[in-house]
């Protein structure tokens, strides 16, 4: 769908060098796809024959790659935290940021302070969590290219996500898995405490990586476990849970 002027329809509400910020680096990341799409391919393949060193090549692999959400899928959970009014949202896996700075513009345009003034109560915050030190440097340089309008809502957590949230997390309304898959239910337990009734939990590449996400999607689809599931179909999947306690 395009607006009047031929241009592709977005939600996003952004100042012009933020929009100029997100389409670079997703072109970047676009850029970057074929390659390690292939590449991951014949690391999985090791991953079967040699569990350790498949980890370990494959760990090293996308240590560098932005791995960033799909813009489309960005703009989703851009929409879905403004719709659901959410104020707390965790990011389990930043990456370079991209996606992050979405979910801070949320946030922040969620609440009559947080888009400039008012108390840090009322701004909201996006906890991000990285464990690779490049990913973390690079993130931080285009939050602060981006501006306030992004870094005042980010808290980002640096290391072992399983380390870094078990602590001080505040009722969470969204949580983003986009991380290694082995990771997802792990880190899904962990939050899961801090969820309120409705939290929204969204979940990338569920189809396309649906093997490895078999033992998290089968806790997400218990029908008598706590959460109502459902696939999307966007490019790879995208599973939506919301939790209902």
């Amino acid at each position: 769908m395009t607006t009047p002027n031929g241009k592709p329809s977005s939600p996003l509400r952004a100042p012009p060098h933020i929009l100029a910020l997100l389409e670079r680096l997703h072109t970047l990341s676009l850029a970057q796809e074929p390659e390690t799409n292939q590449a991951i391919s014949g690391l999985l393949e090791l991953r079967k024959r040699d569990p350790a060193e498949g980890t370990r090549a494959l760990n090293k692999l996308m240590s560098d790659k932005f791995v960033a959400l799909d813009k489309e899928k960005c703009e989703f959970v851009y929409q879905l935290i403004l719709s659901t009014g959410a104020k707390n949202v965790v990011e389990a896996g930043t990456s370079y940021g991209v996606s992050t700075i979405y979910l801070a513009l949320a946030v922040g345009q969620n609440f009559p302070g947080g888009e400039g003034g008012g108390g840090e109560e009322d701004q909201g915050k996006v906890i991000a969590t990285e464990n690779e030190p490049e990913k973390i440097s690079r993130a931080k340089g285009y939050w602060q290219e981006a501006g306030e309008a992004v870094t005042r809502h980010v808290e980002l957590r640096e290391g072992d996500l399983l380390t870094t949230l078990q602590k001080d997390l505040p009722e969470i309304d969204l949580l983003l898995l986009d991380i290694w898959t082995p990771l997802a239910l792990p880190t899904l337990k962990l939050v899961q405490p801090h969820m309120r009734r409705g939290t929204v939990v969204v979940t990338d590449n569920t189809v396309s990586a649906g093997p490895l996400y078999e033992d998290f999607l089968q806790y997400v689809n218990d029908p008598d476990g706590p959460f109502r599931s459902l696939t999307l179909p966007y490019s790879g999947g995208l599973e939506l849970s919301v939790f209902m306690p």
